[in-house]
């Protein structure tokens, strides 16, 4: 892997620091070096891969974590912490917390994130906790514990004053936190992008729909968490070091393969590969008929499944076995579909040719479920574009007709769920939209579209709080698709009144899509309520470059927010910062 690609997220990070240190080695360097690594292997790791951190580096008796959740950084500290007050640690630590922006460069992580994680660490107390204002922001009302504000306080090398929160366990009501509810994440599986070895590059979409389909049924898989297509598609066509994949999107395996594709002859390889030694777990080949290759797909997901040693439920190993058609004309029509409509840069021409293929593939099988859901959701896009000029009662009409007939065929397809449920949320029946995101997830736990789907729900049925978990779930399973997550999990701290937060989350978001009007929209409006005045109306100028007839109270308009004050919330603060709200 090129050591010099460089990768930027969002991220909490964790400074600790042992108290006195120094001192200790003075009097006792063999003891105090024996107790430190005793504290570490006994004390320190385990509770940051309970909470699902990564240590990114170790710096004498200090450490640095990085983790995907502020909500897993800030509970990991106090569980360390509070175990301390009880007497279960050797050695007491301070330990400071960020979120922000970091920039990772092969194993090490960089960026204002991180500094300001690092010079907030020394202002805590002995044994306590000191996070940024924008922790404690994004944290409130999500963990058991009080915080003390400590006012502003200036930093080295950091060019403004940083609002710092303490929590110490001798100044706290609480005794202990325990480590959070939390279902194990087990064994944990990258599913590469297949090489396609045909020799013709209109085939690219045949080779990528098979690792698809494998993700696909994996991902229906409760006891293993999979990486999203979007991340672990972002290595293809590189030659890379399969350990360093596995660091960078934080599972233990890893699986890769090739497909060949002749007339009607298909070989398909595979290895599955351990991401800590780059050992194989086991390699295959499978030679037939192009009407072999789901037979094919179900026999590489049992052997990860097999191999991972996890245990499959009778329902999920019907879904993995579950076809959805016979027809491998059809299939193939489904592939470029997909492959079409998921692509990152999907343009209105890609959107209408994908339709295109959809309609292809249920014309072949009327009975193909994942057709019919896929091709429903999509109507979304539609709906909010207007890409094919069709009214948007016609556009409703279609996608309901679509979602009842595939939840008709399969009710226990999650694209049929997640097709149902949009047509609810949209139609402002959120009871409906809230069960079917719940049964979509119930068959398919780390199905990310169903994570998106599941926290547009609770968006727009006024519990941002349940959101922000769902969309930390999902940028866990598809970091290289947090630039669409980013811009909802902004909209949930905004409408928790986060304002801090939510204007580091659109930045984050603008940084990574640079044409973002919607997320333009947003940050403006969090700078509104923040009084950064200046900097709103600088960001508005912008979007009014970009779409000078964008209005924002009709594009809040389509999303049927049950809570009037919501959207009532965004238009506030334009106004605040001087801005037109469309209304």
């Amino acid at each position: 892997m090129d050591p010099e690609r460089k990768i930027r997220r969002l991220a909490a990070i964790l400074f600790a620091d042992v108290v006195g240190y120094s001192r200790l080695m003075a009097a006792d360097e063999a003891g105090a070096l024996a107790a430190l690594n005793r504290h570490r292997a006994v004390e320190f790791d385990p509770v940051v891969a309970a909470h699902s951190g990564r240590i990114v580096k170790l710096m004498g008796d200090g450490a640095m974590v990085e983790f995907a959740s502020v909500v897993d950084a800030v509970n990991c500290a106090l569980a360390i912490q509070t175990a301390a007050a009880g007497g279960g640690a050797a050695l007491a630590l301070r330990i400071g917390v960020n979120l922000g922006d970091i920039i990772l460069q092969g194993d090490d992580i960089y960026g204002d994130g991180v500094n300001i994680a690092a010079r907030l660490q020394p202002l805590a107390q002995p044994g306590g906790i000191c996070v940024s204002s924008v922790v404690h922001e994004s944290i409130r009302d999500r963990i058991g514990v009080s915080f003390t504000d400590g006012g502003a306080v200036e930093v080295k090398n950091i060019d403004r004053p940083v609002k710092i929160w303490r929590w110490h366990p001798g100044l706290s009501a609480v005794a202990a936190v325990p480590a959070p509810e939390r279902k194990p994440e087990g064994p944990s599986v990258a599913v590469l992008a297949f090489a396609n070895m045909s020799g013709d590059p209109e085939q690219e979409y045949f080779a990528d729909g098979i690792a698809e389909d494998i993700i696909t049924d994996l991902s229906k898989v409760s006891g293993l968490t999979v990486i999203a297509r979007n991340s672990s598609f972002a290595y293809k066509g590189r030659a890379v070091d399969l350990r360093a994949v596995g660091r960078e999107l934080g599972v233990a395996f890893v699986l890769e393969g090739s497909v060949r594709r002749a007339g009607n002859r298909v070989r398909v390889t595979a290895q599955l590969i351990d991401a800590a030694t780059g050992g194989h777990l086991w390699a295959e080949r499978y030679d037939g008929d192009l009407a072999d290759v789901f037979a094919v797909q179900d026999a590489v997901t049992l052997k990860i499944v097999e191999a991972l040693k996890v245990r499959l439920t009778p329902a999920e190993r019907a879904g993995i076995t579950a076809t959805g058609t016979l027809s491998p004309e059809a299939h193939d029509a489904f592939l470029r579909m997909r492959d079409l409509l998921f692509s990152p840069a999907l343009t209105p021409a890609s959107f209408l040719r994908g339709m295109e293929f959809g309609r292809q593939a249920i014309k072949l099988d009327p009975d193909y479920v994942q057709a019919l859901g896929l091709i429903s959701i999509s109507q979304w896009y539609d709906f909010h574009n207007s890409w094919s000029g069709d009214a948007p009662e016609i556009i409703v009409a279609r996608a309901k007709a679509q979602a009842d007939r595939a939840m008709s065929l399969d009710p226990d397809e999650p694209l049929a769920h997640v097709a149902v449920g949009a047509v609810a949320r949209y139609g402002g029946d959120y009871d409906r939209a809230t069960r079917a995101a719940e049964t979509a997830l119930s068959r398919s736990p780390d199905f990310g579209l169903a994570l998106f789907f599941s926290a547009d729900v609770a968006l727009g049925a006024g519990r941002p709080q349940d959101a922000v978990g769902l969309l930390e779930r999902a940028i866990r399973l598809d970091p290289a698709w947090s630039h669409q997550c980013l811009q909802f999990l902004g909209q949930a701290h905004f409408l928790q009144r986060n304002f801090e937060t939510a204007a580091l989350v659109f930045r984050e978001r603008l940084h990574l899509v640079r044409d973002t009007d919607i997320g333009r929209a947003w940050l403006a409006a969090t700078l509104g309520h923040l009084g950064e005045i200046a900097e709103a109306q600088a960001v508005w100028a912008d979007l009014m470059v970009l779409r000078p007839d964008f209005r924002m109270a009709l594009r809040l308009a389509p999303f049927q927010y049950t809570r009037p004050e919501d959207p009532a919330l965004v238009l506030e603060g334009l106004v605040k910062a001087g801005l037109p709200t469309g209304g």
